[in-house]
């Protein structure tokens, strides 16, 4: 199974990713958790996907494409199948990857668009916090972790995000509206789009994503 989850920042796409690799065995490709790891390790690449990330803009699209088929084309996700986190986030990524797949011979399954208004997320970002060890997310009032600044499982010190600041934070919806919107359209147009309600608990997103796939 080949899916694409879009929605903007904080809507719930890693945990759907996470509950999708779980249940179906499918390989999780987050353009972000890519670009943490650049950027972890310093690369040429990572130093350049900071400099966007921290103000709140997409990472130039020759950079993310490339990235990205080279992590399409691996052997494992052919296999297995896989759900894209943050890819495609522009009109011309959703073209590239058209291309890419049809050189393999694949389709998409479906493309889901998981939807909850701008109020919610800047609320769900706002408090939002990360353990600088093992990533477990927290977040100040929907899951405070029982030591202040530490992670519950392995005692890491917690940091927020430079991409959760509340400026970046309302940076990073007015980039989504301008230029991932427009992908919702793109896909609509192919009849592989499903629109969920993200405001929901996680279990019943799930649901409303998977009934009309299973069926």
């Amino acid at each position: 199974m080949r899916l694409i989850l879009i929605g903007p920042p904080g809507v719930g796409k890693g945990t759907q990713s996470a509950l999708l690799v779980e249940r179906l065995g499918l390989k999780a490709l987050s353009s972000g958790e890519i670009f943490r790891r650049e950027i972890d390790a310093q690369t040429d690449l990572g130093r350049l996907a900071q400099r966007y990330i921290d103000h709140g803009e997409l990472v130039p699209n020759g950079v993310t494409i490339e990235m990205m088929a080279k992590r399409l084309r691996d052997e494992e996700t052919r296999k297995s199948g896989f759900v894209l986190d943050g890819f495609p986030r522009t009109v011309r990524q959703a073209e590239a990857l058209d291309e890419i797949l049809f050189q393999m011979d694949l389709g998409l399954d479906r493309v889901v668009s998981i939807e909850v208004e701008d109020e919610t997320i800047i609320h769900r970002l706002a408090g939002r916090m990360g353990c600088t060890k093992c990533g477990e997310i927290y977040h100040s009032r929907n899951k405070p972790p029982m030591r202040e600044g530490l992670c519950d499982r392995c005692n890491g010190p917690l940091f927020v995000r430079s991409d959760d600041q509340p400026g970046t934070i309302m940076e990073r919806l007015r980039v989504f509206h301008e230029n991932t919107a427009p992908v919702v359209d793109y896909y609509g147009r192919t009849g592989t789009l499903l629109r969920v309600d993200g405001s929901l608990g996680p279990e019943e997103t799930y649901r409303q994503i998977i009934s009309p796939i299973a069926s």
